[in-house]
């Protein structure tokens, strides 16, 4: 498939939507290594079908460097654009960190301040300190990540613009392989580090976000190369089973990588062509809105819950295992979207930068009448635009 020359006007709702099938193979990764479900046979099928669902920031990274450099402004200050990255996270952030200090306070848990002030400056996923990138709310090391790549990628960007094709294409090719070679790599890290290393350190897991970027280019040039959604559906499904059943944990990161790049572009690309996708409903797209804070806060409330019940740590038997995993879904979409609708978009629309209105396009001068009126053929441009879409970034 070759994809379709765009702008970064065109809008791309198919890629909001599938962030909420990210967030929920979050969910239910955690929902295994908790140990919700106590029957040793649901328990163990969950933890099966689900031990690749980490890999869900993965996704989370690589389609942030997409939508970035697909919707960034070419001349905009890099201070504007930090400001409006800024507004997105940290009101959100600055919600879910106080709230798990008051549950730290209520269960009489020890909170190092040193590791509490990193995480509030999201700069706790550079501490290789155990105690510290997962501390307080031990979802936001992600946000250190991703304000990292923020303050990157305006330096970065002129590159990628002015690069050949052969260049981008170069950087799409050779993250899966730089992934794959972490795991030796590792070895030269002291051993209680490597943990660090391969999974949490900026540097290492901007390479996801890079190579969302480059993808990003080649697509905005109609220089993309890849299979439709549908192919790239049933890759990544065959992909997800194959790992998980035969193929090493090390080879993971690296097969996703590749696996989640082909959904995220063949999406992207069908919007620009108007085709409709599964994932543009207003559900979707909706759900797609709220999955930030639904990351955010899901851990948090599970934990606690389940501290709350006795049953952290021992689950529960028969059907109120399955149950309880649904409740804890409901819970946690719900509390999702009282933050976004709450905080979130009140604070990105008080916070961030005006919104320059895009310059309408230019209406040429009318030619002079032929001679003889000839008829032709009624034509119309194709838009993807979507009301009241916001920023999947």
């Amino acid at each position: 498939m070759t994809s379709a020359p765009a702008t970064p006007a065109t809008r791309l709702p198919s890629l909001t939507g599938l962030r909420w099938i990210a967030a929920l193979l979050v969910f239910a990764f955690h929902v295994g290594t908790m140990r919700i479900v106590a029957e040793p046979g649901v328990g163990a099928a969950l933890g099966r079908a689900f031990a690749l669902g980490l890999s869900g920031v993965e996704f989370f990274f690589i389609l942030s460097g997409f939508v970035l450099v697909w919707s960034y402004r070419d001349g905009e200050p890099r201070r504007t654009f930090l400001r409006r990255r800024l507004a997105k996270i940290y009101p959100n952030h600055l919600v879910t960190f106080a709230v798990a200090l008051a549950v730290a306070s209520w269960f009489a848990d020890p909170v190092a301040p040193w590791a509490a002030i990193g995480n509030l400056l999201l700069v706790q996923a550079w501490i290789p300190l155990d105690g510290y990138f997962y501390s307080v709310n031990n979802v936001s090391w992600s946000l250190s990540c991703e304000l990292a790549f923020y303050l990157c990628l305006p330096l970065v960007l002129t590159w990628l613009r002015r690069a050949r094709a052969g260049a981008l294409w170069a950087v799409v090719v050779a993250v899966p392989l730089l992934i794959l070679a972490l795991w030796p790599a590792q070895l030269l890290v002291p051993e209680e580090s490597r943990w660090w290393f391969t999974q949490i350190f900026p540097v290492t897991r901007s390479l996801e976000f890079w190579m969302g970027t480059a993808a990003a280019e080649l697509l905005r040039r109609g220089r993309w190369r890849g299979p439709n959604l549908a192919a790239a559906s049933v890759l990544f499904v065959a992909t997800w089973v194959v790992a998980a059943q035969w193929i090493r944990a090390e080879f993971w990161a690296a097969l996703l990588a590749a696996a989640y790049l082909l959904v995220i572009t063949a999406a992207a690309d069908a919007d620009v062509r108007g085709r409709r996708t599964p994932w543009r409903s207003r559900a979707m797209v909706w759900l797609g809105e709220v999955s930030f804070a639904f990351y955010l806060v899901h851990v948090l409330v599970m934990m606690t819950v389940l501290r709350l019940t006795g049953d952290w740590g021992t689950g529960l038997r028969g059907w109120w295992g399955p149950l309880a995993v649904l409740g804890l879904l409901l819970l946690n979409l719900l509390l999702a979207a009282a933050l976004h609708h709450g905080v979130e978009m009140p604070m990105m629309r008080r916070l961030g930068p005006p919104r320059r209105a895009r310059p309408a396009p230019s209406v040429p001068a009318p030619r002079p009448a032929p001679a003889a009126p000839v008829a032709a053929p009624a034509t119309s441009a194709r838009s993807v635009e979507y009301a009241g879409r916001r920023d999947p970034g």
